[in-house]
């Protein structure tokens, strides 16, 4: 298996951008692909402001920053992915997107060359259904915001190598993040345990157990939480929280994992959060809001 040097991302969102971002500072090329070049230079954009910032702050040097931005690579299409050694996948949580992604991108990869998804809720053997080669294919978990967070959920399917286990351990690791380890199973480790725990508040709000904020305060301060799971569920958007406790309950068919009602009408009336200015909180004011 070839050393990894070059890192494709497709996704330019917020978890694309990021992944870009910190594969980028510690050093290894970045290829960042979106449907469309404009949609590139946005994530690619969006990595200039973060480093601007910690410029600003002096965590880092100028000149650090511009060696960053000089190693990430934008494209409106796949085809320059062929240089890649590892390819991770950060496009939205829904599998028929994902699986399409993969089918494309697997026909350019160059021998030896490991691809992963992003996923953090749909199994990996299912979504490898969808490469030639699934020895080569494995979970890479990372979370929101990717330059802050340390840890990075390492997922095998089951035909997934220990070559490819190694390598993307490796990768992990030079990005100087702690790899946990999971078997295949909807969630993985963290989302199988954090999930549930953030429908069952929006369960408790529709229920009129507690308001908003005493259900926030809460559990930020009765669990020693950065913040309340209404406040992280706005922040991770309501659509893919609702996406994923979908994924959990049709896969393990358990009625445990069944998506609080009020979820369901939020993400039906496009309130998904902070990236739409509206969820649990309203956020078009200068601190945010309980909507209820």
């Amino acid at each position: 298996m070839a050393e990894i040097r070059v890192i494709g991302v497709i996704g330019a969102g917020q978890m694309g951008a990021g992944i870009a971002q910190v594969s980028a500072q510690a050093g290894y090329d970045v290829i960042l692909c979106d449907v469309d070049l404009a949609r590139a230079e946005k994530g690619r954009d969006g990595v200039a402001k973060q480093l601007a910032k910690a410029v600003e702050k002096g965590k880092q040097s100028q000149a650090d920053m511009d060696a960053a931005m000089a190693r990430i690579r934008v494209s409106g299409d796949l085809a320059p992915l062929a240089e890649a050694q590892l390819v991770i996948e950060a496009a939205t949580e829904r599998e028929d997107i994902k699986r399409t992604i993969f089918a494309n991108a697997a026909a350019l990869l160059s021998p030896g060359a490991i691809m992963a998804s992003n996923t953090s809720s749909i199994p990996i053997t299912r979504l490898a259904q969808a490469v030639p080669d699934k020895e080569r294919f494995l979970g890479v978990h990372f979370f929101n915001p990717v330059p802050v967070m340390a840890l990075v959920e390492v997922i095998r399917g089951l035909a997934t190598s220990d070559e490819a286990v190694a390598a993307v351990q490796a990768y992990v690791e030079r990005l100087g993040k702690q790899v946990v380890h999971a078997f295949d199973a909807p969630g993985f480790v963290v989302n199988r345990i954090l999930l549930p725990m953030l429908n069952e508040a929006v369960f408790a709000l529709g229920e009129g157990v507690a308001t908003m904020q005493d259900i926030d305060t809460g559990v930020r301060l009765g669990l020693n939480h950065p913040m309340g799971p209404l406040t992280l569920a706005d922040y991770i958007g309501l659509d893919t929280c609702l996406e994923a406790i979908n994924v959990l309950q049709t896969t393990t068919r358990d009625p445990k994992y069944r998506p609080a009602p009020l979820l369901v009408k939020y993400v039906e009336a496009g309130w998904l959060g902070r990236k739409t200015g509206r969820g649990f909180y309203d956020y078009s004011g200068a601190e945010p809001v309980p909507t209820r």
